[in-house]
């Protein structure tokens, strides 16, 4: 998904960087489009910065420091002039507020950019409604979903009813699953060095992803819902999975879109 650029930081508090990811530029870029869509009916302006490259959370599980600080250091600048910064991934949005601070001695002198950029640095959904106060996207659906708490906008962000007051919103029916708040296996790195735990995990998950009778399983993190995606294509399963924004933007369907349709 490449830059579509409206007007760069303006004070108003109005600009807002959007934070693709790699998962979604690579794997799900629907999930960028709807992204955009949201943000932009919720009255912001929103620029996809075209140098914006990870944000260094796989060499920061994997313990190289330096080259997540060098992640974190592009980070901030790329998006400094921002009034906001958002990325449709509890995942990566805990990384850049939570981690890229901790990456940096009180005396770096990328100390006060870093923390500033990641103080502004919200989950999606949080965003909308923690930050603009959205509460209905103007999307309606009548679909009996159920939702999966991604680990780490869970316990790092503290998002749990954001996504489920906005799909509710929108008419869905939420039927909670049990150990919703349990993860899935992804993990990131976790599932490559451990793929025997990790597959019998997202077994379990998709278990009780059916057991709902849900017509399609939501979730935050696109790492998440390719997971149990898979999971439930393999056992041949006709439920869905959505990434909320997909969901909120009324962006479902099969089509591929590209940066024309936005």
């Amino acid at each position: 998904m490449s830059g579509k650029s409206v007007k760069d930081g303006s004070g108003t508090g109005k600009s807002v960087g959007l934070f693709v990811t790699c998962l979604v530029n690579s794997m799900r870029p629907r999930v960028g489009f709807a992204t955009l869509k949201l943000l932009e009916e919720a009255g912001f302006e929103v620029t996809v910065p075209a140098g914006q490259t990870c944000c260094g959370q796989p060499n920061y599980n994997a313990g190289d420091r330096e080259a997540a600080k060098d992640f974190a250091r592009r980070f901030a600048r790329e998006f400094s002039q921002f009034d906001h910064v958002v990325a449709p991934s509890g995942s990566c949005a805990a990384m850049i507020r939570v981690h890229h601070p901790r990456l940096f001695d009180a005396d770096d002198p990328d100390k006060e950019l870093v923390d500033a950029v990641a103080a502004r640095t919200h989950e999606l959904t949080s965003f909308l409604t923690d930050v603009a106060g959205v509460r209905t996207t103007g999307t309606a659906t009548n679909e009996t979903l159920t939702y999966h708490d991604s680990c780490s906008g869970l316990r790092e962000l503290k998002v749990k009813q954001q996504p489920r007051t906005l799909l509710r919103a929108a008419g869905a029916e939420v039927t909670e699953m049990e150990d919703a708040e349990v993860c899935c296996g992804f993990g990131g790195l976790f599932c490559v060095k451990y793929p025997d735990i990790s597959g019998e995990m997202v077994r379990k998950k998709s278990d009780e992803v059916v057991k709902t009778g849900a017509s399609a399983v939501v979730t935050g993190d696109v790492g998440c819902l390719l997971n149990i995606e898979g999971a439930l294509a393999r056992r041949n399963d006709p439920v869905r999975a959505y990434h909320v924004a997909e969901v909120l933007a009324g962006l479902t369907d099969d089509k591929p879109r590209n940066e024309d349709d936005a």
